[in-house]
């Protein structure tokens, strides 16, 4: 992977904050199985798995946090 996408973790609100959460997210897992055809071949798997689900949540919450912190948790002087 060559891209690159992630230029800043700053973000104008929490909203857009999870967004890129997501994103982070989503990127791990393409940089650490970077074929499409095995992630497309893996999905049926942990979409049916509440454990699957609830791990890629917390790598979500985490990612946010992170984002959240990078942006002072968005508050205004």
């Amino acid at each position: 992977m060559s891209d690159k996408w992630l230029v800043t973790l700053q973000t104008s609100g929490p909203q857009e904050g999870f967004e890129l959460a997501i994103k982070l997210s989503r990127m791990g897992v393409k940089y650490t199985q970077p074929s499409d055809d095995v992630r497309s071949r893996l999905r049926p798997e942990y979409a049916e798995s509440a454990d699957s689900l609830t791990a890629a949540s917390q790598v979500i919450a985490v990612n946010f946090q992170t984002i959240a912190a990078a942006n002072n948790y968005w508050r205004t002087s």
